[in-house]
């Protein structure tokens, strides 16, 4: 269902390039991984040129990643926050973190379900933020740029061997995405235990 409706927003913008952009990045802040897949369909499609799905992709995606160490930043303002989390271990916090925020940025952009934690935690944890963002922009241009052309090839074929059961085939491989991700999370967990 959302596959259709971001489709649809997409071809209804066609005219638009800021309603385009614009629909990228709203994309990008409920599911980043499909919003990539889906523009990169619609490129295949010719429905949407390449520079404004990726710069839209880009934009979307670090301006998430940064609200993100926003909401942990604006968190450990508060006073409930200082009563979880004392003064002393704060400081501590923040020092192991602001030594690791590259290594933690590139781990937490491929392990899915880490972006969340990690992302807040940096912020509430005050690591450096142009050191976080620098790191953001490039885990996000390997990642996004490597899933971006590998959706645009396989869109290519999509089209060209499926026609209208393309959707089909991106559901499949969607699917597929998320359980090698559970996998690769799961062999990483099985090797760092004791």
């Amino acid at each position: 269902m959302i596959t259709s409706d971001f489709a649809a927003f997409l071809t209804a913008a066609a005219g638009s390039k800021p309603l385009q952009a614009a629909t990228i990045i709203g994309g990008t802040f409920i599911l980043e991984d499909a919003a990539t897949l889906l523009a990169a369909m619609q490129v295949a499609a010719g429905a949407l040129s390449l520079p404004l799905a990726l710069g839209a992709l880009y934009a979307g995606i670090v301006l998430g990643d940064l609200g993100l160490y926003l909401l942990g930043f604006l968190s450990a303002q508060h006073a409930w926050a200082k009563r979880l989390v004392p003064p002393r271990r704060q400081d501590l916090g923040h020092g192991w973190v602001s030594q690791r925020v590259i290594p933690l940025v590139i781990v937490s952009r491929f392990v899915p379900g880490l972006r969340l934690p990690t992302y807040t935690t940096m912020g509430f944890l005050r690591a450096p933020l142009a050191k976080f963002t620098a790191a953001a922009i490039g885990a996000t241009l390997i990642w996004t740029s490597g899933l971006f052309l590998v959706s645009l090839k396989l869109g290519t074929l999509l089209m060209r061997y499926l026609g209208v059961w393309r959707w089909a085939g991106l559901a499949v491989f969607c699917i597929i995405l998320i359980l090698v991700g559970r996998f690769a999370t799961r062999l990483y967990n099985n090797r760092n235990r004791p």
